[in-house]
């Protein structure tokens, strides 16, 4: 049996921190702090015709303070916003980021946790088929949230190398490649084009 023996909030914002005292079985109490700040979504749209899939390139500020690097690749993701379920939120944040008008149906990869030791966010992955003709926009993000966002097309053999060789540091890109590899195997047998910034 487990219980919550104290909650107290710490902080609250964008960011809202909870400690917490928990006891377990045994007796055994411990405080920890628990960070929530909702749901979230994330897509990877890939086109089966042309072998290639849409990410994005931008900066994160801890990726930056931990390694130095400027700016992360990534799969398209967002938070859902209030009166949104997951599919809502995944198309809003495909025509937002990329620009990207999902009108195929959505397969749904599953519900994850970011990471459960310190946080409630549970991600919902997508992956979706497109063509080029649903790119109606430049992407890049929404409108005053400054995002910086450049959006990159990737063949899927070079998606999967970078997976083979332990170069994709965003877990959520990492899943749904893998996904989509156990999924459609047949869109990984030939390499057609290496990977390009989509310029606006």
């Amino acid at each position: 049996m487990v219980r919550i023996v104290q909650d107290e909030t710490i902080l609250t914002g964008y960011l809202n921190v909870r400690r917490l005292k928990i006891e377990r079985d045994g007796g055994i109490v411990s405080t920890l702090e628990v960070e929530s700040h909702g749901e979230a979504v994330a897509l990877l749209p890939y086109d089966a015709g042309r072998r290639c899939a849409l990410t994005v390139r931008l900066f994160r500020a801890p990726v930056f303070v931990v390694s130095g690097d400027a700016y992360l690749e990534e799969a398209c993701a967002g938070m859902i916003d209030a009166g949104e379920d997951a599919a809502q939120a995944v198309r809003r944040e495909a025509g937002e980021e990329l620009g990207l008008e999902c009108r195929a149906p959505l397969e749904p990869l599953g519900r994850v946790w970011s990471s459960a030791g310190v946080s409630t966010e549970r991600v919902s992955l997508f992956l979706v088929r497109y063509s080029a003709a649903e790119r109606s926009g430049p992407g890049g993000g929404a409108v005053g949230e400054n995002e910086g966002i450049t959006v990159v097309e990737r063949s899927l053999r070079s998606l999967l190398a970078d997976v083979e060789n332990a170069r994709i540091p965003d877990h959520k890109l990492l899943t749904l490649v893998l996904g989509l590899r156990l999924r459609h195997p047949e869109l990984f047998d030939e390499d057609v084009r290496p990977w390009r910034a989509i310029m606006s």
